[in-house]
């Protein structure tokens, strides 16, 4: 609770001499009369009412404090903070070619880019975020949304085998700024995984990248891999074995591709590298936030009102009925 006129509180101050004032004015009108002898008075003890005669006083002294609160203003106070978030859109563009099944990563490449990639939307619940997926060519999975839920159900159905095997970089970007190219937001930006060198789509990267950039879309290219060798499934007439493939990423071309559009490439070698790139990217593409305090008060008056009326009425009922002084 806060006081509208706190200033007012001072007039408590006026309590203390109206007391002193009653406790004179007590000593100086004791009533007396002379007896022979008060023997008779010995063994009367006092009535109730002699203790209770000051009752009244008491409480006019606490009705004038609940006035004196009122004139105060007492109210209670409500505040909280109304946030306006401008978000930003994002596609993020993920490789779903068969290299993606090497498991340099764990439980492999794939699976590991689609829970980073579910961290990532997470926590950025205020933005506009789409997905496409890109082999041999590539499609959109997700369009450009709020409703994250659905983004996450997406996401997670996304499995090897889903189109045409092959590495088209150039086409997945392509896709990607298609579904920005339209976007009113101030700031667009595609997210590219890949594990590989283009080698599919009828669209070069760096045309794609051209594309991004006369758009003024940011693109930030990732590359997924260790360096080196890496376990990968491959399909031989004994089955499914596990052989060492080489690691091939074009990181030129995707290096390349950033720089043009005012982005950054990364390389991440593990999973835990590629949290650190989404958390990179994430700090670089916050949203403007401004907040608005709003503060909403609530007159609490009344009921101090209401107790000092009745505590009036209360002393000259008492005056007047049983603790009636006669003259």
């Amino acid at each position: 609770m806060e006081f509208l006129h706190p200033e007012y509180l001072y007039l408590l101050l006026l309590i203390i001499p109206l007391i002193v004032w009653y406790v004179l004015r007590l000593s100086k009108t004791q009533a007396s009369f002379k007896l022979a002898s008060t023997g008779a008075f010995k063994s009367m003890k006092p009535d109730f009412r002699v203790y209770m005669r000051h009752l009244p006083f008491v409480l006019r002294i606490i009705a004038i404090v609940l006035i004196i609160i009122v004139i105060a203003r007492p109210q209670s106070v409500n505040s909280w903070e109304e946030t306006e978030t401008q978000g930003i859109d994002i596609v993020m563009a993920l490789d779903v070619s068969g290299s993606m099944l090497a498991q340099d990563l764990q439980p492999d490449r794939l699976q590991a880019a689609k829970k980073v990639a579910s961290e990532f939307i997470a926590d950025r619940p205020n933005d506009n975020i789409g997905l496409v997926i890109f082999a041999g060519e590539s499609f959109t999975q997700c369009p450009l949304t709020t409703d994250h839920k659905v983004l996450l159900n997406l996401l997670n159905d996304i499995e090897f085998g889903m189109i045409e095997d092959g590495t088209a970089i150039g086409l997945g970007l392509a896709t990607s700024v298609n579904r920005l190219k339209d976007s009113q937001s101030e700031s667009r930006v595609v997210i590219l995984l890949t594990d590989g060198t283009n080698n599919s789509g009828q669209i070069a990267p760096l045309t794609a990248a051209d594309l991004a950039r006369s758009y003024g879309i940011r693109v930030y290219t990732v590359g997924v891999g260790t360096k080196g060798m890496a376990p990968t499934p491959v399909n031989t007439p004994y089955g499914i074995r596990m052989q060492n493939m080489p690691v091939d990423i074009d990181e030129k071309t995707l290096t390349e591709i950033a720089a043009m559009t005012g982005g950054q490439y990364f390389r991440a070698q593990d999973t835990e590298g590629l949290r650190r790139v989404y958390e990179e990217i994430d700090e670089m593409e916050k949203y403007l936030i401004s907040v608005q305090n709003v503060t909403r008060r609530k007159e609490l008056f009344l009921p101090f009102a209401l107790a000092a009326m009745g505590l009036i009425l209360m002393e000259l009922l008492l005056r007047r009925t049983w603790l009636r002084n006669l003259p």
